[in-house]
């Protein structure tokens, strides 16, 4: 491939450290230069006051120090901007070292425990698939990658998603541009909240508009009449009225703003302590990247163009940024007023007063205004809001996918293929799970078609039977999401998930292990009926039970599934089980794991091999841990 993401990786790491450091430098300088500044303006001040400099000289100091400030606070934009890259590409480091567990964001508002995969293959949580992959800086992107694993795709769709994941997979700059937007880069944007207000319905304001225009109308009259008169008791009035209308029109006012009932506290704009605006912003920097890049791939052209369509959609977002940004400077606003008051009772200053008066009543006017020029953007934009998230989260699904491309350039794409009549088709060469280590992961074929559509592996505790499984189904995860896998290559028809890795009992609900098994196993019968070939992955089938009934039950379900075109894999470590490879030959066979005792060790190498195990480790387990257990007469004889 024409990447190399380590050295890629550590040579922009090492850039953005030495920023960085020169970054630090030159705010510790600016921070002594205003210190310098401000004493220096307090000295000449001193000097006009006692010794007769002409006061104009402050002019110069004061300049200074608002140059120093705004300079400042661009030097530490630029820092905290450096300081996300360098977490960008040492989490980009972390996953390429196998480094990478606890780094992410790790989907657990995600986990279904009634899912028929989503817990057997570790698709969330701590280690999970999911935070070796997302990289999406907002809820729904979160929201849209996890879909893609518990939701298989279909064969047009996965490849529109390979040619996408393909052309972004390059794409660095894209990808640390996305990384530093944010107020905080732990912390994903919240679109849903944005969605769910922009959606919501639409106060009809008419009566707010009428009263709004005409108090207007009246603060200007009562303004210019105190200018040129000096008359206070017009304005007094028209102040008296604007609060009583406030207050009248309170509810109708958090309602535009927040979208929630009557009398509730406002939500989305009008909530500052959310840090909405914060989230607008970052909206609107991810749409402005997606606009300005240009895409080949037909589904990345069709995103962008959805961002296009009625103006540009990072324009538009920022326009209500604007809105909600007016109305978090409302907290302060009310200081100037009272300024205007306390230096015109100071000073007597008549002029003074009227101006404070003035911007009061101006000041009131802001929020139904406000609350106006909301109604009208939602009215106007709202209902394409869902459109631009859900054409962003897409983009960022896709972007998590091209990133895991980019780290492992040498995992190629599954080719989606339909199987021999209809049937299921697995075929994966040197196939090793992507959550494992790249430099300890064994490869294993392996292969189900309509010849052998199961495969009984057995083998002893620790072994690698369920790894296995494991390995199998989250690399159909992956390719049946649009990413690569971890294989040499990887032939299948689109296929249906089930797995019985990690049932468990609960006691809450008074449901045993066993009983929990048996429903998941039903569940996959019926997703067997459906459309597309079952791959199914059971886990020691029915080891809750005896052993009579153990070989007879798996046997019926085994029979009834194959008879619905599902393919799969089981393990057991109970050497009868092997012969179920036999009953149900010559679409079953058994494959199986070893192991041996190096200088008092367990040793296993995870290797795949033909046929069913013929020892077990149990006993020999039991001794090394320190246990006094008897040697029986099987063991003995053998």
């Amino acid at each position: 491939m024409p990447w190399n993401p380590q050295e890629e990786y550590h040579a922009r790491l090492t850039a953005r450290r030495t920023a960085h450091d020169r970054l630090t430098r030159v705010d510790a300088r600016c921070a002594h230069a205003r210190v310098a500044t401000f004493f220096s303006a307090v000295l000449l001040a001193l000097l006009a006051w006692r010794s007769g400099f002409s006061p104009w000289l402050l002019i110069f100091p004061v300049v200074v120090f608002a140059w120093l400030v705004w300079y400042h606070a661009r030097v530490l934009r630029s820092r905290e901007l450096a300081t996300r890259a360098i977490r960008f590409y040492e989490h980009g480091l972390a996953r390429l070292d196998d480094r990478w567990v606890g780094t992410g964001e790790t989907g657990e508002r995600f986990r279904n425990d009634d899912h028929v995969y989503a817990n057997d293959l570790d698709l969330f949580g701590h280690g999970s698939l999911f935070e070796l992959l997302s990289i999406a800086r907002t809820r729904t992107g979160e929201a849209h990658l996890a879909e893609w694993l518990l939701a298989p795709a279909d064969a047009p769709e996965i490849q529109e998603r390979q040619h996408a994941v393909e052309e972004l997979a390059p794409e660095l700059d894209l990808r640390e541009q996305l990384a530093l937007i944010g107020a905080d880069v732990d912390r994903t944007v919240q679109t849903d909240r944005l969605i769910d207000w922009a959606g919501s319905a639409v106060p009809s304001g008419r009566t707010l508009r009428l009263v709004t225009r005409v108090a207007t109308a009246f603060m200007v009259f009562s303004s210019a009449y105190l200018v040129f008169t000096g008359a206070w008791r017009p304005l007094s009035l028209v102040i008296l009225c604007q609060t009583l209308a406030l207050r009248i029109f309170r509810d109708d006012i958090d309602a535009m703003l927040s979208a929630r009932e009557p009398g509730a506290a406002a939500g989305f704009v009008a909530d500052v302590l959310s840090h909405r605006s914060r989230d607008l912003e970052a909206v609107a920097q991810l749409l402005t990247h997606i606009e300005r890049a240009r895409f080949q791939s037909s589904r990345l052209v069709l995103l962008r163009s959805r961002l296009n369509d009625g103006g540009a959609a990072s324009h538009i977002i920022r326009r209500l940024c604007r809105l909600a940004d007016v109305h978090e400077s409302q907290k302060n606003a009310a200081v100037f007023p009272a300024g205007l008051f306390l230096a015109g009772l100071y000073s007597g200053q008549d002029w003074l007063l009227a101006l404070g008066g003035i911007v009061t009543g101006l000041l009131l006017l802001v929020r139904p205004h406000l609350a106006l020029a909301v109604e009208r953007w939602r009215r106007q934009h709202g209902p394409r809001v869902r459109l631009w998230i859900d054409a962003v989260a897409q983009f960022e699904a896709l972007n998590s996918l091209a990133c895991y491309r980019y780290e492992r350039a040498l995992d190629p794409f599954p080719e989606i293929t339909p199987g021999p009549d209809g049937t299921a088709l697995f075929d994966a060469v040197q196939l090793v799970h992507p959550l494992m280590p790249r430099a300890t992961a064994v490869r294993n074929d392996v292969r189900l078609d309509d010849r052998v559509r199961l495969i009984v592996v057995s083998g002893s505790n620790m072994s690698g039977k369920s790894t296995l499984l494991r390995t199998v189904g989250t690399n159909v995860v992956l390719a049946l999401a649009g990413g690569p896998v971890r294989a040499a290559s990887l032939r299948l028809s689109p296929l249906a998930l089930g797995a019985t890795l990690r049932i468990q009992d609960s006691l809450l609900e008074g449901r045993s292990r066993f009983y929990a098994e048996i429903t998941r196993i039903r569940t996959l019968v019926r997703i067997a009926d459906g459309p597309l070939p079952l791959l199914f992955l059971l886990d020691e089938l029915f080891h809750g039970t005896n052993s009579h009934d153990r070989l007879s039950g798996a046997q019926g379900v085994l029979r009834s599934l194959l008879a619905r075109r599902a393919v799969g894999l089981i393990t057991t470590h109970d050497l009868a089980l092997t012969a179920i490879a036999a009953e149900l030959a010559p679409h079953a066979v058994n494959v199986h794991f070893e192991d041996w005792f190096d200088d008092g060790a367990m040793k296993f190498d995870y290797r795949m091999r033909p046929g069913p195990v013929t020892r077990s480790n149990a006993l020999a387990l039991m001794r090394a841990v320190g246990l006094e257990v008897e040697s029986g007469p099987e063991e003995a004889r053998r």
